[in-house]
């Protein structure tokens, strides 16, 4: 797998394609590049999530919310055995059948 590119170098090639000029394609300038005009949507889709301007989540945003989602699993868990060991220990304290207490 080749190494992926550095962040300032995918930062420049998408302020270039962002400040174009008219009738210069995005495939013009990823060969100018040497990137794969595919390579160089995907930095542009990621530049407008990073940049706020599509609704999906940042990066860091869509791994605080995952990471979130795993505690808030955890937590549900552990609150469904508190649950059913309350039940059964007020179960263990009720008076039986032949219980010698009056």
């Amino acid at each position: 797998m080749p190494k992926p590119y550095p962040r300032e170098f995918r930062e420049d090639v998408v302020r270039v394609v962002r400040n174009r000029e008219p009738g210069v394609t995005i495939e013009q300038v990823a060969s100018d590049f040497g990137v794969h005009p595919m390579t160089l949507q995907k930095w542009l889709r990621a530049a407008d999530v990073e940049a706020s301007t599509k609704p999906d989540l940042s990066s860091g945003a869509a791994a605080e919310l995952r990471e979130l989602k795993r505690q808030n699993r955890l937590l549900e868990q552990e609150n469904e055995v508190l649950r059913r060991a309350a039940a059964y220990l007020s179960q263990a304290n009720l008076p039986g059948k032949g219980s010698t207490r009056s």
